[in-house]
């Protein structure tokens, strides 16, 4: 189950269409600020600080600026009309939060894989968990300020997708490029259901 309509009050209005998108990654790929970027609603973000707790158990090497963490998920909206909403949940990048995967996972309709490329094997995990579990996805290759820049192809190689997962160049930090991202994978998804593919 991906999507949920109800009437629970018996008014006869309608309830908008829900569709559930997870937005996953590594640590520090920047899951946190790409549901913010594109929420149309103020996140919650269940953000802790970083603290001496976590040296050896959590790999800091390349975001030595990062402060914080999410320790469960993070939650954004966007209203696509009267009759649909998307629902974004940013899962946690660490491994002790793995267990939360499962229930963030349940009834989505597909997930975007934030890639940083400074650290690109920080994102295998999230590809493996939602190739075992069938789960469409699509990577979105986050273009830090100041790090090498690699074409798709060459980040769909060392990922070794397979060849109908699309990959796409964005930063996390800008709407369209996020709302660019969330397109892609309901494009992505269409075309792996043999669905007609929604207008943008």
């Amino acid at each position: 189950m991906d999507s949920v309509r109800s009437d629970r009050n018996g008014s006869g209005q309608r309830v908008p269409l829900a569709l559930k998108i997870l937005i996953a990654g590594g640590f520090g790929a920047g899951k946190t600020t790409l549901v913010g970027t594109v929420s149309e609603i103020r996140p919650l973000q269940t953000e802790e600080i970083l603290t001496d707790a976590g040296i050896g158990t959590d790999d800091l090497s390349g975001v030595e600026t990062k402060r914080t963490t999410t320790v469960a998920m993070d939650f954004g909206r966007i209203t696509i009309n009267e009759d649909l909403q998307v629902y974004l949940f940013g899962t946690p990048g660490q491994d002790r939060f793995w267990f939360l995967w499962d229930e963030l996972a349940f009834g989505a309709l597909g997930a975007v894989v934030l890639a940083d490329t400074r650290r690109l094997a920080d994102c295998f995990p999230s590809v493996d968990y939602f190739e075992q579990r069938g789960i469409p996805f699509v990577v979105g290759v986050n273009c830090f300020d100041g790090a090498q820049r690699f074409g798709v192809d060459a980040v769909r190689r060392a990922l070794d997708l397979d060849p109908d997962v699309p990959v796409v160049l964005c930063d996390a930090r800008s709407r369209q490029s996020g709302k660019t991202v969330l397109v892609a994978l309901v494009e992505h998804v269409a075309q792996r259901r043999g669905e007609p593919v929604p207008a943008a």
